[in-house]
């Protein structure tokens, strides 16, 4: 432990904490002029004792922030898996899904669907949900780097709207498609079984080989 008597030096604790409402102990003993044996110690010896108050605050708290350590670990082994999975994910899934309706499922629902108001909903549906696969992979484009990153555990900062705004827009994009464009696409590719047949052969030999 250094030196006891003379000049102390007083160590702060990252973030201004009081050290003993920490480690939930009372004031360090110091004593005072009331203290019958007070007028005959020494100084110097006031502020051993204090000093010796303040390391045992300072040990017990960094104790307790130890403690953490193990919970903190799995968090960040968690956020390294998460952003392993993501990486894989846009590389494996997400472009190539969109890759495969924009060649085949769009394509064969516009050649199979009757002119006028069918036609013309469908390819409003096909541009709309075309210019969202360009936002999402935009909004990806700006997120992989700090993605790499805690992927390969270095420190990164993530902001948190920028990964909302990807989440909202895919969760927007997914339920148009469900409930608008599948519907639409099932009806008109149901009146061509060699077309469906085609387009189902297609995807099949794409997600094979994938």
């Amino acid at each position: 432990m250094r030196k006891l008597f003379g000049r102390t030096r007083r160590r702060g604790f990252p973030g201004g904490l009081d050290l003993r409402q920490v480690a939930g102990l009372r004031q360090p003993y110091i004593p005072t002029m009331k203290d019958p044996h007070a007028a005959s110690e020494p100084d110097n010896v006031h502020a051993a004792l204090a000093s010796v108050s303040e390391e045992l605050l300072l040990i017990l708290s960094q104790l307790q922030a130890f403690s953490e350590l193990p919970a903190l670990q799995a968090t960040a082994a968690q956020a390294r898996t998460i952003a392993a999975n993501m990486l894989v994910l846009f590389r494996q899934e997400m472009f190539e899904h969109h890759a495969d309706e924009e060649r085949e499922v769009f394509p064969a629902v516009l050649r199979n669907a009757a002119p006028g108001h069918e036609r013309q909903r469908a390819e409003a549906m096909v541009r709309h949900l075309t210019a969202e696969h360009r936002r999402m992979e935009s909004l990806w484009s700006q997120l992989e780097p700090a993605v790499k990153a805690i992927a390969k555990g270095r420190p990164t900062d993530v902001a948190l709207a920028d990964v909302e705004a990807l989440v909202h827009a895919y969760r927007a994009h997914a339920g148009f498609e469900e409930q608008q464009f599948l519907p639409l696409a099932k009806a008109v590719l149901s009146r061509n079984s060699a077309d469906s047949a085609a387009l189902a052969l297609a995807l099949h030999q794409r997600r094979g080989s994938r």
